[in-house]
């Protein structure tokens, strides 16, 4: 049996990539006269915003003002932040593994206090006695060391996990690790091609308990 569910959290719990790619377009269609396309977008979600830049100041007159551009879009989040709900059927679900005995953990790239916000105002803390973050680690994902210090924190072994992911860094992330994915893509993600090792379900309509907390499965 598996022993251990591990969870992403953004994008994964809440749609936070929707609305975080609505607000990248919009402000730089307004500030800068530039089309951010969903194909580049999605590049980036699981990981950093750097590369993303990067790519975008390749076709601007002169690099965009990293800093100034974060405080806007943050500015902008905010105004719609408390308008985010849960995934649709994630509360049945995580309330079904914690009933199992199956223990509980949540690795995420964001920062700590990002991740606390959204599972304090939605109740949720007391369901993931384990969290890793960025703060936790020297580099996030795709890197795998978050689901390494997880699986270290938990105390099984990688073939005893389920990650439970939305894209395509953090699914490689959980990979490298050795864990078993399973990724259930959102509005943004689910234009991305993912790994084989990885298996892919539509929503968490579709989460079977009985069959992705078997170690069977993953054979």
């Amino acid at each position: 049996m598996i022993k251990a569910v591990i969870f992403d959290f953004d994008g994964t719990i809440v749609d936070t990539e929707s609305a975080w790619f609505d607000i990248y377009r919009a402000v730089l269609k307004a500030e800068h006269q530039y089309d951010l396309s969903l194909k580049d977008f999605v590049k980036i979600v699981g990981t950093t915003d750097e590369a993303l830049f990067d790519f975008i100041d390749q076709s601007l007159d002169s690099p965009l003002d990293r800093k100034l551009f974060g405080e806007k879009v943050k500015e902008q989040f905010k105004e719609i932040k408390e308008q985010l709900v849960l995934r649709e059927g994630f509360l049945e679900i995580l309330e079904s593994i914690k009933d199992s005995g199956v223990q509980l953990a949540l690795a995420s790239s964001s920062k700590r206090d990002w991740v606390v916000g959204f599972l304090d105002r939605y109740e949720l803390t007391e369901y993931f006695p384990i969290i890793f973050t960025a703060e936790d680690v020297q580099e996030v994902k795709p890197n795998p060391e978050l689901y390494i210090k997880t699986l270290e924190a938990l105390g099984v072994d990688p073939d005893e996990a389920v990650a439970v992911e939305d894209s395509a860094n953090g699914s490689l992330a959980a990979i490298r690790a050795g864990i078993n994915c399973l990724i259930i893509p959102n509005d943004v993600t689910k234009s991305f091609e993912f790994h084989e090792k990885a298996q892919l379900i539509e929503s968490y309509a579709e989460f079977d308990l009985v069959r992705y907390l078997k170690k069977e499965t993953w054979n």
